[in-house]
């Protein structure tokens, strides 16, 4: 009997596909270059640059030789830098390329086939695949509009089960730029309390993103923090996406766990741009609050913006830098099938790119991102307002 030589996917990736962020955003870029004048509100890369004394400590670092492997969990100086920001011990830290890869290390290093993870939706759409790569079960609790975009005591209680191993909670929040009040926090800590076999993975990349009061889980609830990972980095609020560093702060065990998984991975995360993740945080931050009230502004433009549109409903989000309005009533209006149908006639009609919130695992809404410049901004949402008023009046 021949060898039958075709190619065959892992089970546990028959399902996983490149994020539809990126096939959308990738889309507007291959239209553009067709010729297309398309503006594109999709991906979540602030249109800054990286502060100059960030890039001038990368280069001194690779003139001073720092161009060879790194310890598997990080540069001493950028885990202590990490540490005293966060009020813990350089062993409670791991440095990882990219917020994503810590996600990946966490699951990967505790998860065994069958085990639950509880996402409230909407939730960033990496979460789901990376527990499913893992042999994890991904929970999706939906939480929507008119529950703030996050998930209440009672229903968190509700989705336990004696398989779950963690939740994974995300303040401020892609897409919907919620944040957790310190009382809902401790809200949510009372029920976790109830089950110690979970684990709670706490993304705080947006923390410095943020129009409201922000609080870190454990610093809200100190109590659990011997059973939770805090995932940050540089990639947004100092417009670092590129350099790919990230990291985790929790239990001395789990981050040696982690580090195992790691060193089988990528092995130590690159030495310049760990050099300009320390002057990131051990720098001057002015920069910090200057961007982020061009970004406030930038919100209170599009939120408004967008309420004027006709089928559009948007919440003012407290932080990050997306708008995730309700469009179910413009997928009505339009003819269109679902969020996603309508976004590719959005693309087709108006030459804007957004991203349908079936991509965040909660249908009926879209994220618009305002990373982008405000001409970019003025253009689009005029674009998408011309294409629904235009079909209000048809």
């Amino acid at each position: 009997m021949p060898y039958d030589h075709s190619f065959t996917r892992a089970q546990r990736i028959q399902n996983i596909e490149v994020s539809e962020i990126v096939q959308i955003s990738e889309n507007a870029a291959k239209l553009r270059a067709e010729g297309k004048d398309i503006v594109a509100l999709s991906t979540g890369a602030p249109d800054f640059p990286t502060p100059a004394p960030v890039i001038e400590a990368a280069h001194r670092a690779a003139l001073e030789g720092q161009t060879s492997y790194t310890p598997t969990a990080g540069t001493p100086a950028l885990r202590k830098a990490i540490a005293n920001t966060a009020g813990v011990q350089p062993e409670n830290v791991i440095v990882c390329t990219g917020a994503k890869q810590v996600l990946s290390n966490i699951m990967t290093a505790t998860l065994n086939d069958g085990d639950e993870v509880i996402i409230p939706t909407p939730y960033w759409t990496t979460y789901s695949d990376i527990v499913a790569i893992a042999g994890g079960k991904a929970i999706t609790v939906p939480c929507p509009m008119d529950q703030g975009f996050k998930i209440s005591p009672e229903t968190l209680e509700a989705s336990i089960t004696e398989n779950t191993k963690w939740v994974m909670l995300n303040s401020p929040s892609n897409p919907s730029g919620a944040i957790y009040s310190a009382e809902e926090y401790k809200a949510l800590a009372e029920v976790l309390k109830r089950h110690p076999q979970v684990w709670v993975v706490s993304d705080e990349i947006y923390e410095h993103l943020s129009y409201g009061d922000f609080q870190s889980f454990t610093k809200a609830v100190p109590e659990l923090a011997d059973r939770t990972v805090v995932v940050n980095g540089v990639s947004k609020a100092w417009a670092m996406t590129g350099w790919r560093i990230g990291w985790g702060i929790g239990p001395v065990e789990i981050i040696k766990a982690m580090t195992a998984v790691q060193g089988q991975v990528t092995s130590g995360t690159c030495s310049v741009a760990q050099a300009a993740a320390v002057e990131a945080l051990l720098g001057d931050k002015t920069v910090l609050a200057e961007r982020n009230e061009a970004f406030k502004q930038r919100r209170d433009f599009i939120v408004s913006a967008l309420n004027d549109i006709p089928g559009f409903e948007c919440s003012t989000p407290d932080g990050a830098f997306y708008a995730f309005p309700c469009i179910e009533k413009a997928i009505e209006l339009s003819g269109q099938e679902n969020d996603a149908a309508f976004c590719q006639w959005l693309l087709k009609t108006a030459h804007v790119a957004i991203v349908p919130g079936r991509a965040f695992g909660l249908p009926g809404y879209a994220r618009i991102s305002y990373a982008y410049g405000q001409e970019d901004l003025t253009e689009g949402v005029a674009r998408i307002k011309v294409a629904m008023t235009d079909i209000t009046k048809s």
